[in-house]
């Protein structure tokens, strides 16, 4: 009977063996409580129909849990180091895939199509690289994937961010363009002391549920995410003047922006982070021919 990999003597045995050091500038630190990574793939709720996208495998301690619970892996992993000790720990799973190269770089739908054709029910499933959890989620949803959506586990003051609600310190630009795309839920919280190494940090498990439709619907979309970058710049000021400091043309335009607020029905004095999602749309349709 194979060993589960996230024991921390299996662990220790695979990373002495092949002499691994662990890379900060990676972000490593791997998982070894075999019941929080089932718990994980558990909130995914796949079935043996389903495919996961993993990114950072590290030494297949999640890919092994998620190929016993699913019809195919496809796991990115950017430390060419790290190849060979998977092509071990994982040579009992067939249904998984190994893909060397940063998924930031990617092109995900591609792989998509190559490895998982034919698959109606794909969820990303993975422990993330702190230093790059915001742009990779992003670009996951931007690039509107087949997805059902992402379990994924990232440090606790981002599953905050991501989860806020207005009107509260976490709230900003990432809350709502996560809730545009993806319904939000903090589903774990996972101590620092189940990782090797031991990260400075807590973290926490998030699950993103795609939405069928945006959260809102707006003219532009660029335009208004560029219009929330805008009205969170500087926290402690006025929508007012964030807007008119940060849009192209602001100080020119303070009139439209002021009538566009009146016609949102949004007072210039308020701050950006007691803006709803649909505030901001309403105000984003109404500036978007000022700016275009």
């Amino acid at each position: 009977m194979q060993k589960d990999i996230a024991t921390p003597v299996r662990t220790r045995a695979i990373l002495e063996k092949y002499g691994f050091s662990f890379k900060k500038s990676l972000g490593q630190n791997f998982l070894i409580d075999t019941n929080i990574l089932r718990r994980i793939v558990d909130h995914a709720e796949l079935t043996e129909d389903s495919a996961a996208i993993e990114i950072g495998p590290g030494i297949g301690a999640l890919t092994e849990q998620l190929a016993k619970r699913s019809k195919k892996v496809v796991a990115f992993e950017i430390d060419q180091r790290l190849l060979p000790i998977l092509e071990e720990t994982l040579a009992p799973y067939p249904n998984t895939k190994i893909i060397h190269g940063d998924v930031l770089k990617a092109d995900v739908h591609g792989v998509v199509e190559r490895e998982l054709q034919g698959m109606e029910d794909i969820m990303v499933v993975a422990n993330l690289p702190y230093y790059v959890t915001t742009p990779i989620i992003m670009k996951l949803l931007e690039e509107k994937l087949p997805i059902r959506g992402i379990v994924c586990m990232l440090q606790k003051e981002v599953a905050d961010r991501i989860s806020a609600h207005p009107g509260t310190k976490d709230y900003g630009s990432l809350s709502i363009a996560i809730q545009y795309y993806t319904e939000a839920e903090t589903v774990m919280i996972v101590p620092k002391t189940v990782f090797v190494p031991q990260p400075n940090v807590d973290s926490a498990v998030i699950r993103l549920t795609k939405r069928k439709e945006p959260a809102v619907s707006v003219q532009d979309e660029s335009f208004f995410f560029r219009l929330i970058k805008a009205s969170f710049a500087q926290r402690r000021k006025t929508l007012l003047n964030n807007l008119t400091s940060h849009l192209p043309e602001g100080k020119q335009k303070k009139e439209e922006i002021l009538s566009a607020l009146e016609v949102a029905g949004i007072e210039p004095g308020r701050r950006g982070e007691t803006l709803s999602i649909e505030e901001f749309a309403r105000l984003s349709d109404s500036l978007y021919l000022t700016f275009s």
